[in-house]
């Protein structure tokens, strides 16, 4: 879905025309995540603030984009965005939590670089709004581990292809992502890590077939580890 289409009916109509009393506050901070059905990797959430309004050509739902077309993207956001970071909830929490919550203080985490990119104090009320891609939104508790004022906070089903600033979140996210994957590509070559960047493709399928899964993998996620080793919970 183009976000030109449906950009401004859906931004009336979830109320996210908001005016603010200073620039700062009249940022739109927006959070997306990459990788949260893979079967190996971490989880990864990008934040990115734009000033209200603010839009830049060719931005859309990273999934959508060409790699090339996200790499520049990438550049152009970390270059022109009022804030940005990213955060990441690796393996062993993915496990202990469960892949949402993982996901959710990836988020956390990628405001809390956010605000450091910024210069942000912990008194500072920096994001006042954050645009979350989806129907979930973070727990105020992990707010207050990561050392980020409680935002006000929205979900946006289908933000990534709406919301610039979730877009560029996403473009981020990605990216990032698909960069680490290639770099741990070079640690456990024999899964091809590089090529499908730890999603359950056939060619990943046949490698854990053939070698078992690595520390890398997800070892509750159906189809990553036979059954017996999944009871027993062990690594290889």
């Amino acid at each position: 879905m183009a976000r030109s289409a449906r950009k401004r009916p859906v931004l009336e109509d979830q109320g996210l025309l908001i005016a603010r009393l200073n620039d700062r506050d009249s940022l739109i901070t927006g959070i997306d995540e990459a990788g949260r059905g893979c079967f190996a990797g971490p989880v990864v959430a990008g934040a990115v603030a734009f000033p209200q309004g603010f839009d830049l050509m060719g931005l859309d739902d990273s999934k959508v984009l060409k790699e090339e077309e996200r790499n520049r993207l990438a550049v152009e956001i970390r270059s022109l965005a009022a804030g940005w970071g990213i955060g990441l909830a690796w393996m062993a929490e993915i496990e202990r939590y469960n892949i949402l919550q993982a996901t959710l203080m990836a988020m956390t985490r990628a405001l809390a670089a956010m605000r450091r990119r910024m210069g942000a104090t912990p008194e500072s009320g920096i994001p006042a709004t954050i645009l979350i891609d989806g129907t979930q939104l973070i727990p105020p508790a992990y707010f207050r581990n990561f050392g980020v004022p409680l935002p006000e906070q929205r979900a946006i089903v289908d933000g990534d292809a709406l919301i610039p600033a979730i877009s560029a979140a996403s473009i981020l996210a990605k990216t990032f992502r698909d960069a680490l994957m290639i770099k741990l590509d070079a640690r456990w070559p024999q899964y091809g890590f590089a090529r499908h960047k730890g999603y359950g493709t056939k060619e990943h399928r046949e490698a854990l077939r053939e070698f078992g899964p690595c520390p890398l993998h997800r070892m509750g996620f159906r189809g990553v580890a036979p059954h017996k080793m999944q009871e027993q919970g062990r690594l290889c």
